[in-house]
């Protein structure tokens, strides 16, 4: 959640972020105002409980006509302070509701919506054929590799098989993205998929894309849609050492999405499915290095994808785009050759101090004060890079060639078409 202590400040500085978001900015008026009413109420409180301590002991000192009066004031100020506590406690719970639902504030992310990102780089060259080339779904099913026909017949539409070399794939290329992680030095970690409600929505996924979240009601938790979710729940109402900072992990999990609302939009084959399996990054930084951190999950990326060989381009997301706890958000996107356009592969967002403060992590150095930390996150390798994968580096027979550095991950050189 935003800082009260910002808005403040600086309230303009929230007003300017609702308005690239697209939000409506009157928010700001109403959160001052109840603000300035919670702070007003607590101080009526604290000043009649003051009070009330006060005649308290005077009543033990007293007799005759003035001890009377006294316990009648003592009285008076009973009801007063249990109803100006009443006030405060209305007012903040009002406060805490309204701030919960506002996003983060962007720093230095284009205004606009989906369509207004800002391309920061183009990498590779992206392949030509001499043949016409045939889609991931095609060539997965020539290669014994993705089976979405019996997917749909045990699980129901966008759930999959990945089998044989399908199978090889996926586990050949998380186990490169988990390795490179623990290289540059991650801790590695296989994360829950089941999360508790307080920590689902301390990471910010239970506001504006609820909907998008999978809810076992029986047992009042919820599936995560991405390893983010537990790891920035890891630290919950934990203070750090700031000497141990920046800490990295790297979270294997299966991600579940429900995908509402994205009907006939990229259904065909395993580009928008339900469930896909995801080794993401995770951050916690001071919020003085987050830009700078930022990047270095940005160069990894790029790492990653210099590793199968992909063309691809690097965006600068639009504010309106950006998830309610990301401040800046660059995706990297693949080319995909059946469709002559890019397909995002990985995201990395800041999410500066947004999510911290929702869960109360936080460091401290020495003796200082407790301070929020800051956190980021970026995808490293997800099931769908399969997708371009196979389509960047098919050939005309059918068969697909590994990447050099994939190779020792699938233990091939070359997918072949089965027999």
């Amino acid at each position: 959640m935003i800082d009260l202590r910002t808005l403040r400040e600086d309230p303009d500085r929230l007003r300017a972020s609702q308005r690239a978001r697209g939000e409506d900015d009157s928010v700001v008026a109403t959160l001052l105002d109840l603000d300035e009413r919670r702070r007003g109420a607590l101080t009526a409180y604290e000043s009649l409980r003051a009070e009330q301590k006060s005649v308290g002991k005077s009543v033990s000192t007293s007799s005759g006509d003035e001890r009377a009066v006294l316990l009648a004031r003592a009285k008076e100020l009973a009801a007063a302070v249990k109803g100006a506590e009443a006030e405060a406690e209305k007012l903040a719970k009002r406060l805490d509701e309204l701030v919960m639902s506002v996003p983060n504030i962007i720093e230095d992310a284009p205004p606009g919506g989906e369509d207004d990102y800002v391309v920061l780089e183009e990498v590779g060259e992206k392949p030509s054929f001499d043949f016409t080339p045939r889609d991931h779904l095609e060539l997965g099913e020539l290669l014994g590799a993705i089976d979405t026909e019996r997917g749909a017949k045990v699980s129901g539409a966008r759930f999959f098989f990945l089998t044989g070399v399908g199978a090889r794939l996926q586990l050949g290329l998380l186990n490169m993205a988990m390795q490179q992680a623990i290289e540059v030095g991650f801790t590695p970690m296989i994360t829950p998929v089941l999360l508790k409600p307080e920590a689902m929505a301390g990471t910010g996924f239970l506001g504006s894309h609820a909907s998008e979240v999978y809810r076992l009601e029986a047992d009042d938790l919820y599936l995560v849609g991405t390893s983010e979710a537990p790891m920035a729940a890891y630290h919950w109402n934990e203070i750090l050492d700031g000497g141990s900072l920046p800490r990295r992990y790297a979270g294997w999990s299966s991600c579940f999405r429900r995908e509402a609302g994205s009907y006939g939009k990229d259904t065909r084959g395993i580009i928008r499915v339900h469930q896909f399996d995801k080794v993401e990054m995770f951050s916690y930084c001071r919020p003085e290095d987050a830009a700078e951190e930022h990047q270095r999950l940005l160069a990894w990326e790029k790492e990653m994808l210099a590793k199968v060989e992909l063309p691809y381009r690097v965006i600068d997301t639009a504010a309106g785009d950006l998830g309610s706890s990301a401040a800046r958000k660059f995706d990297c996107e693949a080319w995909l050759p059946t469709q002559s356009r890019y397909l995002e592969l990985t995201s990395t967002s800041n999410c500066t101090e947004f999510q911290a403060r929702r869960l109360a992590v936080r460091y401290r150095d020495g003796e200082e004060k407790p301070r929020t930390v800051a956190t980021l996150n970026g995808t490293l390798a997800t099931t769908r890079w399969i997708v371009a994968i196979l389509e960047n580096h098919q050939q005309a027979d059918g068969s697909v060639v590994v990447p050099k550095a994939l190779r020792p991950y699938v233990g091939l050189d070359v997918l072949e078409p089965v027999k």
